[in-house]
């Protein structure tokens, strides 16, 4: 436990000071974050007996950042599925094609991949400029601020699933995927992400002014993204541990000690990132 507590507080600083660094610095630790996480993935099901076609996955990492830059978010979606065309395209033309290898192929960039690159999209920006120009829009903060949401929400609930779990758990959760987590380790972890929630709020109410708080999300959505973040977040801690039950493995890799590998840590965040990028294309006017 105090090997898990010193690696987690390590990687708390690492992303507080990479979310006061310049975008690109962000956007570029992101993807080689998810390239890790990418790797983890297409070993664990290499080692499941499945032949992947990986490199449309890698591809469509490295072009996500310079086209991102030149030609806005709107070009993740047809970077994807063209990664997805080329993915198809090479397993049909194989001489014994197989759907499972097919299907498996596409994992990893569906759900690892894509969300990473969602979040860079969110990265893609400079958070020093927290107060602007009465004509400026305060895009910088406001993306601070959403990052802050996407990882601060999954990770306070994944700790607070823990204590109470370890604490209080008594009737399992879902004992087919991840026997050892209850149903009030659950309960814990999503009153752990609604409170996280609300301290982001509180903290941009302290450093924001009120042209930048004008483009940030409204109080009440902060509970309920706390609510909805913390439910997704543990929908992707079980999804990540349904594919290492299906490779027969206990962690993705070892290198975080008493944490496993970088899937293992950012299986919650991924999905969350996924509901970011939807609340923000929908719910902001940024």
């Amino acid at each position: 436990m105090k090997q898990r507590f010193i690696t987690g507080l390590l990687l708390t600083v690492f992303l507080a000071v990479m979310l006061w660094l310049p975008g690109w610095c962000m956007a570029i630790a992101t993807l080689t974050c998810i390239s890790f996480a990418v790797h983890e993935m297409m070993q664990a099901l290499k080692k499941a007996g499945h032949t992947l076609v990986v490199w449309p996955t890698w591809g469509a990492m490295i072009l996500s950042i310079p086209l991102t830059h030149f030609l806005g978010e709107r070009v993740m979606v047809p970077l994807v599925g063209a990664a997805l065309l080329v993915m198809a395209v090479q397993v049909l033309f194989r001489k014994e094609p197989m759907l499972t290898d097919l299907l498996m192929s596409t994992l990893p960039l569906t759900t690892v991949a894509l969300p990473g690159l969602a979040l860079v999209t969110l990265s893609m920006i400079d958070p020093y400029v927290w107060h602007t120009a009465a004509n400026d829009k305060p895009w910088h903060a406001v993306e601070v601020v959403l990052l802050s949401v996407t990882f601060a929400i999954p990770l306070a609930g994944d700790m607070a699933a823990l204590f109470v779990g370890k604490a209080f758990g008594k009737r399992k959760f879902c004992p087919a995927v991840s026997p050892k987590k209850t149903v009030e380790g659950s309960l814990g972890g999503l009153a752990g992400s609604v409170i996280a929630a609300m301290i982001i709020f509180l903290l941009s109410l302290w450093l924001c002014n009120e042209e930048t708080r004008s483009y940030l999300p409204v109080w009440w959505h902060y509970p309920l993204l706390g609510l909805a973040g913390g439910f997704v977040g543990q929908m992707g801690d079980l999804f990540a541990s349904l594919v290492k039950r299906h490779c027969d493995l206990k962690d993705y890799s070892n290198l975080f000690p008493g944490h496993g590998g970088m899937m293992d840590r950012l299986d919650s965040v991924l999905f969350m990132a996924i509901l970011m990028y939807c609340y923000r294309l929908f719910f902001l006017a940024v």
